[in-house]
C-alpha cells in the first residue's frame, strides 16, 4: 500500500513541478489523517497530502487559513496547489525545513509560549458564522452542518448538549455523571444559553506535533484540517483538555501557553463550563460516530466533572 501510495505522490507532484523526481518518501505517524508524501525534484523539494474526494473543502480551508495567517506575520507552510485527479484530492506545500515540535532540541516551554502569541493572532483573523466548514473563502464566512438535534448554530450546539441530558443517558451508564449532577449540568449549559461570547478562528489542534521549528529557532504551524470558528478561546480549551488528559503539555509548559496568549491562569475560571460543553460533546459524537474513542473521551468527561463540580 505504502509504495502505491509514494508512486502516487511522485506522479502527482512531477506533474504540477514538470520536473523529473529524485526521491521520494512517506511520511508515518505523527497523527496525519491525510496521506502525507515528501517529493524531491531537481530544483524543488515539496509535500504532497493526499486523501479522498471529499477532503477537497478541507484543503480549500487549510490553505486559506495558512494564508489568512501568514499575513498576520504566523509562519506556515506555502500550499503551492490543491486539486482533484483519478478520485484523489491533494495538497502540495513547499517542504519546510526543521525539526517536528515533539522531536525539536528547543525548550518546549518556548514554543508553547510562542504557539499561545499565535493563539491570539488567530482569534483576530476576520471571520463570519460558526461551525468548521468554510463555505465562503471571500468572506471568511464558516458553517456549521445541522444534525439530529441540532440547527448548527451556537445556540442549537447548547441546547443539543442540554436536550441530551436525560435519565437514559448514556453518560450516567458510563460513569461520567450521576443523575444529580446531570441536573446540576444542565443548569450550568442553560447559563450560557444567556452568556455574550466573541467568536473567532481557532486552529483546533494546536500541539508541538503541529509545528516545525526551523535552524533559527523560528516556531512554524502545520495543519489547519479542524480549523474552526466558535467561542475565541476554543484553542485554549483544546490544550487545556489535553492537559487535563495527560498531562501534555505539563504545567509549566500550559502556563507558558497562556503567558503567550496574554491570560492568567485565574482566567481559566470562566472558561471551565466551556470546557465541560466540549468534553460533553465530544464525548456524545464519539458514542454515536467512534466507539474506540468513547473511553478515552469518557475519562476527559468525568475528569472535567470533578474539577468543576467537587
Amino acid at each position: 500500500m505504502g509504495d502505491s501510495v509514494v508512486i502516487q505522490a511522485e506522479r502527482i507532484a512531477g506533474d504540477f513541478l514538470l520536473e523529473q523526481v529524485k526521491s521520494s518518501y512517506q511520511i508515518i505517524g505523527k497523527g496525519f489523517v491525510n496521506q502525507v508524501c515528501v517529493v524531491e525534484t531537481e530544483s524543488r523539494k515539496v509535500v504532497v497530502c493526499m486523501n479522498n474526494t471529499g477532503t477537497y473543502p478541507s484543503y480549500i480551508k487549510e490553505k486559506w487559513c495558512i494564508e489568512q495567517a501568514a499575513a498576520l506575520g504566523i509562519p506556515g507552510p506555502e500550499v503551492l496547489t490543491i486539486d482533484i485527479v483519478d478520485e484523489t484530492a491533494y495538497m502540495i506545500q513547499a517542504f519546510v525545513d526543521g525539526d517536528n515540535g515533539l522531536d525539536s532540541t528547543v525548550l518546549k516551554s518556548d514554543v508553547w509560549r510562542q504557539l499561545g502569541k499565535y493563539a491570539k493572532l488567530i482569534n483576530s483573523i476576520q471571520v463570519k458564522g460558526y461551525g468548521e466548514n468554510l463555505i465562503d473563502p471571500v468572506h471568511g464566512e464558516f458553517h456549521s452542518p445541522s444534525h439530529a438535534g441540532s440547527d448548527g448554530s451556537w445556540l442549537g450546539y447548547v441546547q443539543y448538549n442540554i436536550n441530551s441530558l436525560t435519565e437514559s443517558d448514556r453518560l450516567i451508564e458510563l460513569g461520567v455523571i450521576t443523575q444529580m449532577k446531570s441536573q446540576r449540568v444542565r443548569k450550568l449549559f442553560e447559563n450560557l444559553k444567556k452568556g455574550t461570547f466573541r467568536f473567532g478562528l481557532n486552529h483546533g489542534d494546536i500541539s508541538l506535533k503541529n509545528t516545525i521549528v526551523n535552524q533559527t529557532g523560528q516556531v512554524i504551524l502545520l495543519d489547519w484540517g479542524n480549523a474552526e470558528v466558535r467561542t475565541v478561546h476554543g484553542d485554549i480549551i483544546s490544550v487545556m483538555q489535553c492537559q487535563i488528559l495527560d498531562g501534555d503539555p505539563n504545567i509549566g509548559e500550559f502556563k507558558a501557553f497562556l503567558d503567550g496568549y496574554g491570560i492568567s491562569v485565574e482566567d481559566l475560571a470562566d472558561m471551565r463550563h466551556l470546557l465541560l460543553l466540549r468534553a460533553f460533546d465530544n464525548l456524545r459524537w464519539a458514542i454515536d460516530r467512534s466507539p474506540d474513542q468513547v473511553e478515552s473521551y469518557a475519562a476527559i468527561a468525568k475528569q472535567v466533572v470533578d474539577m468543576i463540580m467537587d
